[in-house]
C-alpha cells in the first residue's frame, strides 16, 4: 500500500517534469516544516547576544540575526506559519467562491445578475489595498489575514466556476439529469461542479504564490505575524536594516518565498498539463 502509494507520485513526475519537480520542492519545505522539531538546530526564538550578527560558519549556516537568534533555524521554523498561510490563505476562498460561482452559472437570470453586481463591487478596488484595509479595521494577526484574503479571493475562483458552469448547464447529461428529476443540488454539486472544477484547482497552486507574498508582505508591514515569532516575512523586516552589514538575514527568508513560490507555479503548470487547462 505505501509502496503503490508512492510510485503514482513517481510516475506523474517522469511524465510531467514540472509536475514533479514542483511536488518535490513543496514536498521537501513540508517535511522540514513537519519536522522542524527535530531538523532545526536550535530554538528559533533563544536570544544570545554575546553571538548576534554573526555570519554563516558551521556552527550557524545562515549566521545569526541581531538578537543572536539562529537563522537556519528561524527559516525552518518559519515554513510553518508559511506553508499554512499559502494553504489556508487558498482554501476559503476556494470554497466561498466555488459555491457562489456554481450556484450563480446554474440559476442565471436574477440570481446572476445581483450576483455580477456583488462581483463588480469587489473588483472595483485595488485588491491589495482593499485586503489591507480589511486588515487594518480587524486588527494585525493571522486571523485577519485569513478573513480579508476570504472576502476578497473568492472573486477569481467564482468567476471562473461560473463561466464553465455557463457552458456546461446546457450539456446533454444535465439536461438527462433534470428529466431524471434531480434536485438543483445534486445537479449543481454532483453533475456539474465536477466536470468545472479543474481550472480552479490548477488556478489554486498559481494563487497560493500571491497568498505566500501577499503573506510576507503583510507580516513585513507589521499587520500578520507578529515578532517573535519565526515567519519569513518578519524576517526579511527585521533584517532589513542590516542589509549592508548581515545580508544573510534577509537573503535566506528571501531565498525561502522564492523557492516555494517557486514550487507552487510549478505544480500549476504541471496539473495544467496533467488536466488539460490552460491559464
Amino acid at each position: 500500500m505505501r509502496a503503490g502509494s508512492l510510485r503514482l507520485p513517481l510516475r506523474l513526475g517522469r511524465r510531467y517534469p514540472a509536475f514533479g519537480l514542483g511536488l518535490g520542492v513543496v514536498g521537501l519545505w513540508l517535511l522540514l516544516a513537519l519536522f522542524a522539531p527535530l531538523v532545526a538546530p536550535f530554538d528559533p526564538i533563544l536570544q544570545d547576544g554575546t553571538i548576534a550578527l554573526q555570519p554563516p560558519s558551521p556552527a550557524h549556516p545562515f549566521g545569526t540575526d541581531n538578537f543572536g537568534r539562529d537563522v537556519l533555524s528561524r527559516v525552518i521554523w518559519g515554513a510553518r506559519i508559511d506553508l499554512q498561510i499559502a494553504f489556508l490563505g487558498v482554501i476559503f476562498p476556494f470554497l466561498i467562491g466555488t459555491v457562489l460561482g456554481t450556484v450563480s452559472g446554474y440559476f442565471g437570470g436574477l440570481v446572476d445578475t445581483v450576483f455580477m453586481r456583488i462581483l463588480d463591487v469587489v473588483l472595483a478596488f485595488p485588491f491589495l489595498v482593499l485586503m489591507l484595509a480589511i486588515i487594518a479595521i480587524l486588527g494585525p494577526g493571522l486571523a485577519s489575514f485569513y478573513i480579508a484574503m476570504a472576502m476578497v479571493g473568492w472573486v477569481s475562483y467564482a468567476r471562473l466556476i461560473r463561466a464553465q458552469v455557463l457552458v456546461l448547464r446546457g450539456a446533454d447529461f444535465i439536461v438527462a439529469a433534470k428529466s431524471l428529476g434531480f434536485g438543483p443540488l445534486r445537479i449543481m454539486f454532483r453533475h456539474l461542479l465536477p466536470n468545472a472544477i479543474a481550472g480552479s484547482i490548477v488556478f489554486s497552486m498559481s494563487d497560493a504564490v500571491l497568498v505566500l507574498l501577499n503573506g510576507a508582505a503583510v507580516s513585513y508591514l507589521g499587520l500578520g505575524v507578529q515578532p517573535p515569532v519565526a515567519e519569513w516575512g518578519v524576517m526579511v523586516a527585521e533584517g532589513q536594516g542590516f542589509i549592508t552589514t548581515a545580508w544573510w538575514m534577509t537573503t535566506f527568508p528571501g531565498l525561502a518565498i522564492v523557492t516555494l513560490a517557486l514550487g507552487f507555479s510549478l505544480l500549476a503548470d504541471g496539473l495544467g498539463d496533467m488536466l488539460g487547462v490552460r491559464e
